[in-house]
């Protein structure tokens, strides 16, 4: 079965399946599959991109952060259809390294990592950060004339790669009947639309667009495609307190 869509119109072609005839029910609107049955909903989670987009700036009134968030919390706020059934949620994120300027991130993280892992849903998957040196222009040349600096250059890698590869792989095991994936990366538009036109899965983009930018390549590829507002993630965050089998631990005192 393949899904055609143009001009706002969509057409059918090729063998007729009920999880086909379900997906179209689904991009029309609210999920039908069989009355009574629930969709089955993975979430994947661009982890730098939503802190860098929606949690990094953001502050509440008493100038607390968002970044002590609770990822089950947040998908159930998000996707709150009472069809859908969330199953898995993926988080995709690197280790960051320590830097001169806030040599505390790596112990943030990993209590958030802690936090993370009392959370029966979530698994966290990792990529990596590559550090370099390159030379790079000035916008504006120096008092001397200079125009070129050598910079230090950190760039995560491979979590777009690994969101990708779940999504696709998940799909093709028949894990989900949807999945919401929280990105504005337009690096994921291919895999995106590859699972909703030719493995016929309802795919929700959540955009964590803190700037106000969304991504218009996302939504084009998208079965539905919205921004995640404030307010959801302000009303899901994790209790300043929690306890594991290690025992208790506190939210970071920065955030």
């Amino acid at each position: 079965m393949y899904l055609h869509r143009r001009s706002g119109a969509t057409k059918l072609s090729g063998t007729s399946h009920v999880a086909s005839v379900a997906w179209c029910a689904a991009s029309l609107g609210r999920p039908q599959l069989f009355p009574g049955k629930l969709v089955r909903v993975n979430v994947y989670v661009d982890g730098f991109n939503l802190y860098h987009r929606a949690l990094r700036n953001a502050r509440a009134s008493d100038g607390s952060t968002y970044k002590w968030l609770d990822l089950e919390k947040l998908a159930a706020q998000v996707l709150s259809n009472p069809d859908y059934a969330i199953g898995r949620i993926r988080y995709f994120t690197a280790r960051v390294r320590a830097l001169p300027g806030d040599p505390q991130a790596p112990l943030r993280q990993q209590m958030y990592l802690r936090a993370l892992a009392t959370l029966s849903r979530v698994t966290v998957h990792f990529g990596f950060f590559q550090k370099s040196q390159k030379k790079m222009q000035l916008v504006k040349p120096l008092p001397d004339g200079t125009t070129m600096v050598k910079v230090h250059k950190f760039e995560e890698k491979g979590s777009d790669v690994n969101l990708a590869t779940y999504l696709l792989l998940d799909a093709f095991q028949n894990e989900y009947d949807g999945a919401a994936v929280v990105t504005n990366d337009s690096d994921l538009a291919e895999p995106i639309r590859i699972v909703r036109d030719i493995l016929a899965k309802r795919v929700e983009v959540l955009d964590p667009c803190g700037d106000g930018r969304t991504s218009a390549e996302l939504a084009k590829v998208s079965t539905f495609y919205k921004p995640i507002r404030l307010g959801a993630i302000s009303a899901s965050l994790f209790p300043d307190t929690l306890t594991d089998a290690k025992g208790t631990f506190h939210k970071p005192s920065a955030w």
